[in-house]
């Protein structure tokens, strides 16, 4: 689950990171009232989606009146913010944050995540800040410090120091950066975060006063499977900045992720998933979704998998492919059977059987005389569903 830039901060602050001041607002009234309450001559009106590239689309602007920040506030509301990382569709904006605009010496990376390789906590960090990381670590992977933290130890000071002194950060700072880089990993430890990122975290100009390590913007992304022990910040949680495919199934236990074809997918286990899409694509088709209904998959939790599916309107046909293990055929084929029942679906579906209770599977497929399609391979499969869902189209009067 990922938060907004406030909230993260907003989190972050409370173990000791420094953070300008700022505030949420609603309305281009409240944006123009908080400017005036921060005070100061720029204020930097930043709009709230959980997109990564806001500057470049235009979702952040550095306001030097309490006119413009109205303007600019007045702009983006109910705007359609559209990113690199948003999609062609883009994040809608509902709520802003206006902080007081900082002095910027120098801009510097900071993230924690979990490094999967590895089986370890990863703290990366990096003397250019205010970049694309991903591009910097596929360009120049050796701009990048990256230590791994030990379990059982934590993320200790002598490494936060080495990082300090690896980013170059001036001497008189480097108390600082140690409290600013153990405050931020125990922050993650503590909420069961899935990834913290400060991005920048700036040095900020002496001529203003004493230079300062501040958390310019931050994002932080939270172990879905951790929420039960944080209800707080389970709270957080925006459902309008998620897809409404994956918030629907993601309510009822389903692991769902949504994608831009056509033909929806229901199948047992995340690699038969991906092969599946792999299948689907090689015949010349595009998957809509992937989605994982898991082991042990009652008829009932076929008919949840059913409904998020066609809860897709680009959805023309459907494809259940099921390998049973734990999982039983004839469960899933009647859960299949079920779902007819229950839903009114208007889309070919293809049904593909194989492993335990296979033949009772097929066989209730078979004496439910409903006009389902059936294969024994992936392979067959995955034709049948692509030949049928272009059929679907040149029905509709689209191109196939």
């Amino acid at each position: 689950m990922d938060v907004h830039e406030y909230q993260a901060k907003e989190l972050l602050a409370r173990y000791g990171v420094p953070i300008p001041r700022g505030g949420v607002v609603y309305s281009p009234e409240q944006a123009t009232y908080r400017a005036k309450e921060l005070g100061g001559s720029a204020w930097v009106v930043k709009a709230q989606v959980h997109a990564g590239g806001r500057g470049e689309a235009g979702g952040v602007k550095v306001c030097t009146t309490d006119r413009e920040v109205n303007e600019v506030a007045n702009q983006m509301f109910g705007s359609r913010l559209v990113t690199r990382q948003s999609g062609p569709e883009g994040k809608l904006v509902y709520r802003l944050y206006v902080e007081e605009a900082s002095r910027i010496q120098r801009e510097l990376y900071f993230g924690i995540v979990v490094d999967r390789s590895t089986e370890r906590i990863m703290v990366v960090g990096s003397r250019e800040g205010g970049v694309e990381i991903e591009e910097l670590a596929e360009l120049r992977p050796e701009a990048l410090v990256r230590i791994s933290v030990e379990p059982a130890l934590g993320f200790l000071e002598f490494q936060a120091r080495e990082l300090a002194f690896a980013l170059d950060i001036p001497y008189e700072l480097v108390p600082q950066a140690v409290h600013v880089f153990r405050s931020a990993y125990r922050a993650f430890r503590d909420l069961d975060a899935a990834m913290v990122e400060i991005n920048p975290l700036v040095i900020t100009d002496s001529s203003a006063g004493a230079s300062e390590l501040v958390a310019l913007d931050a994002k932080m992304s939270f172990d879905d499977n951790a929420l039960f022990r944080h209800l707080e910040i389970a709270e957080l949680r925006d459902r309008s900045q998620e897809d409404a495919r994956e918030s629907h199934a993601a309510d009822r236990g389903l692991a769902y992720v949504g994608l831009d074809g056509d033909i929806g997918c229901m199948i047992n286990g995340a690699g038969l998933a991906m092969a599946t899409l792999d299948m689907i694509q090689l015949a010349g088709g595009a998957p809509a979704n992937f989605l994982d209904i898991g082991g042990g998959a009652s008829p009932d939790r076929v008919l949840k998998a059913f409904r998020a599916v066609l809860n897709d309107q680009n959805v023309t046909a459907m494809l259940v492919n099921i390998f049973a293990g734990i999982n039983r055929c004839d469960w899933v084929a009647q859960g299949v059977v079920d779902a007819f029942a229950a839903i009114d679906v208007r889309i070919p579906v293809v049904v593909r059987l194989a492993g335990t209770h296979v033949e009772e599977g097929r066989a209730i497929i078979a004496a439910s005389g409903l006009p389902i399609l059936t294969a024994d391979t992936l392979a067959e499969a995955a034709e049948l569903v692509v030949t049928a869902a272009r059929r679907e189209k040149v029905l509709d009067g689209h191109p196939a």
